[in-house]
């Protein structure tokens, strides 16, 4: 018996690493998007089918299958999916927003790595309701969801309908709108299906569900009857003016009203690399960030959500590792106040960014932004230049290069434009990034130099990660040494001057169970130190998981932490009596997370930090409440509350964060959000409004508000009142039209 079981995981194994391609075959048949197969090309084109699950389990068929019908014409590649149900079935969708995601949102979506490298892909899908979503998927798509981003936008065609057991979608993707190297007689691809009704996603090419659905070490071949030509000269420009009226209350200043214009253009250079202009770039549309209460010592991480640093970002942005980046694209734009060390906002000129591959296994970028000056703070021109390559090795592994410089220029009235010599940063940095075929062992090896004028050592940072990744074990360690003058002004360095050694095992069990999918113990200890004060910080946890049917998660650790304060600290961050350098604090805490069934109409997400805190305690919950009123609408509220008590004579305090978020789609081309943020610790409360018209594919009409109030208690009789008081106040209209040459 054990001997026939043996031979049957063989031959699935050697079936799943066998499975066929889909053949396409060119048609000059004119086909209609509308998401009905009248054209005679759909009946005669291969078929793939036969998904296998990927979640709950990935053992079997899906229950619910889905058909997959490709070809293609000299403009354009077409996909037509039929996604069929198991009986009576209501669809989810968080609203008409373009550029959905998440794990219980019903959608198709066609994976595309025209290089065939295992490492990047395009991405395209869709929901039953038609909503449209596109993103590109980086470093393999072989750790977590955060290597798909769905930032970078394109024009494409589709339409979708619900229809009596199924729905059914059409999509006319442009060759234009993708990069691959012409000649190729066969891509990889994959397709990947998410149903709500039962929680089931599915794949064409099987994916082990220990791995990301997005991963890339597990696709098809598409398989083209005629190798591809190249896809032609591809250029768009995307220009845009905007109107914007300013009021600084805090200045005493009276509404002042402003300007602009500016635009930026997309060049392909050959079939793989692709040049992005830019012109006086304004971004008032991106939205505003989620705040949230800062009990940290150091700098908080924020993303980057401005679109033109977003297209093969990954090139740019990858380098380094967990709290530590060469480059950080929201440097730019950004300058610090010499007087104050505050950062201060300043405009961009200009731009341009050339990125994409040269050839199969080499990929390169190359970017140069130059901002403006602040004649306020006396803080000059500064160009910031980043140029990095990427080789690929073995299978799926890279190593990259990147070198940073950040030059200021004299630009004051009556200067030439000239560079400022001793005013310049530099990084240079060398990575090495493992993925094996196989995809269960993953890593990173960096080492990072910085570079000033006046260079010191320890201007360096390094680091070590490995991951091994089974079905029944999850095994990671890091080591990082950073040194104390590591300088990389336009990356992210959370802090300097430490060696860190940070180990994670977890172990899972996969029970046959109609309400837990997979849980399992888990062990992490994360030591950090250095030579002047020996051991600085360490967490040691015992960690548990577990993963339902029904998609929801729940994750708890008990933890011991030790920190010694190397500087004074507030542990209230508000202004009160700091905790003396020196010092040293041992607490025991609980850690905890519950993320409920997303597919329900009401869900949430709460966790908290609890119990010891530097020499008190601390009560802590944070999370979001959310309410679908499918499909047009999703409102939402997120919080934060962190009671902390401390012996006196040390501050108290009761520190709130909420940001109730109303997200409005009237139709799937008019968009209505509302973020407000009120939060004491800083005593501001934030009113971001954005409303959005998409006319046209990636051409549209933004009116964005924004305002700001202090938000402080006042005594009066006894009584304590709440004032509210403006500080900065700003409407913006503004359009953008993309225009394709």
């Amino acid at each position: 018996m054990s001997r026939l079981v043996f031979l049957l995981l063989v031959c699935t194994v050697q079936s799943w690493a066998q499975l066929p391609g889909l053949p396409i075959k060119k048609t000059t048949e004119r086909i209609f998007i509308d998401a009905e197969m009248n054209e005679a090309v759909w009946r005669e084109a291969e078929v793939a089918k036969d998904f296998k699950q990927f979640f709950p389990f990935d053992s079997s068929y899906a229950k619910a299958q889905t058909e997959v019908r490709m070809t293609y014409d000299d403009k354009f590649i077409y996909v037509f999916a039929i996604m069929y149900n198991i009986g009576e079935q209501s669809y989810v969708t968080p609203s008409l927003r373009r550029d959905f995601r998440g794990e219980a949102n019903d959608s198709f979506v066609v994976q595309f790595d025209t290089f065939k490298d295992n490492t990047n892909s395009f991405q395209f899908g869709i929901n039953p309701f038609g909503v449209q979503r596109e993103g590109l998927v980086a470093n393999g798509g072989s750790t977590n969801q955060s290597d798909l981003s769905l930032n970078w936008d394109n024009k494409w065609y589709s339409q979708a309908k619900i229809l009596d057991g199924k729905w059914v979608c059409e999509f006319a993707i442009p060759f234009k709108s993708l990069r691959y190297k012409h000649g190729l007689s066969s891509w990889n691809v994959n397709f990947y299906r998410i149903n709500s009704n039962n929680a089931e996603r599915s794949t064409w090419a099987p994916i082990p569900r220990n791995f990301p659905l997005i991963s890339l070490a597990f696709t098809r071949p598409l398989i083209w009857d005629q190798p591809l030509d190249k896809p032609g000269s591809n250029v768009s420009l995307i220009p845009f003016i905007a109107t914007r009226v300013n009021q600084n209350s805090e200045k005493g200043e009276q509404p002042q009203q402003s300007n602009s214009f500016g635009g930026d253009a997309k060049v392909a250079i050959g079939p793989a690399l692709n040049l992005d202009l830019t012109v006086n770039p304004d971004f008032s549309q991106v939205e505003v960030d989620q705040q949230v209460t800062n009990l940290d010592r150091f700098e908080i991480f924020f993303p980057e959500r401005r679109q033109f640093f977003l297209e093969n970002a990954d090139l740019f942005s990858d380098f380094g590792g967990e709290g530590n980046r060469p480059f950080f694209s929201r440097r730019i734009g950004v300058t610090r106040d010499q007087n104050t060390g505050q950062n201060v906002e300043n405009p961009i000129y200009f731009g341009a960014r050339l990125s994409g591959k040269v050839n199969n296994n080499l990929r390169v970028g190359l970017l140069s932004m130059q901002a403006g000056q602040d004649k306020n703070n006396n803080l000059p021109s500064t160009n910031y230049t980043v140029a990095t390559f990427q080789r690929k090795l073995f299978a799926r592994s890279n190593i990259g290069m990147i070198f940073i410089n950040k030059q200021a220029f004299q630009d004051s009235i009556g200067a030439d434009f000239v560079t400022s010599p001793q005013k310049f940063n530099r990084v240079i940095g060398l990575d090495y990034n493992l993925a094996s075929k196989d995809n269960k062992w993953n890593g990173k090896f960096y080492y990072h130099r910085s570079f000033t004028n006046n260079q010191t050592d320890s201007s360096f940072a390094m680091a070590a990660r490995l991951a091994y990744n089974t079905f029944r074990w999850d095994v990671s360690g890091t080591i990082q040494n950073i040194g104390a003058n590591y300088n990389p002004e336009v990356g992210f360095a959370r802090r300097k001057d430490y060696l860190r050694l940070a180990p994670t095992v977890w172990y899972n069990f996969y029970p046959r169970s109609k309400i837990i999918n997979n849980h399992g113990p888990g062990l992490d200890f994360d030591v950090i130190g250095n030579k002047k004060y020996g051991i600085t910080d360490y967490d040691f946890n015992f960690m548990y998981r577990i993963r339902f049917q029904s998609t929801a998660q729940f994750n708890i650790r008990l933890r011991q932490e030790y920190v010694y304060l190397f500087s004074a600290f507030d542990p209230t961050n508000t202004g009160g009596l700091q905790l003396a350098t020196g010092t040293d604090y041992t607490n025991n805490v609980v850690v905890a997370s519950y993320i409920s069934d997303a597919r329900k109409k009401f869900f949430f997400d709460i966790s908290t930090r609890s119990g010891e805190y530097f020499n008190g305690n601390r009560i802590n919950f944070s999370g979001a409440i959310n309410y679908r009123a499918q499909p047009y609408a999703v409102l939402s509220v997120n919080y934060t509350y962190n009671q902390i008590n401390l012996p006196a004579p040390y501050k108290t305090a009761e520190l709130i964060l909420i940001g109730p978020r109303f997200d409005i789609t009237f139709s799937r081309k008019v968009f209505w959000t509302t973020f407000v943020q009120y939060n004491n610790q800083i005593n501001n409360v934030n009113i971001n409004s954005r409303l959005q018209w998409r006319f046209r594919p990636v051409s549209d009409l933004f009116i964005s508000y924004t305002d700001n109030y202090f938000a402080s208690a006042e005594l009066k009789d006894g009584i304590q009142y709440q004032s509210w008081q403006p500080k900065l106040r700003a409407i913006v209209l503004k359009f953008t039209y993309w225009l394709n040459l």
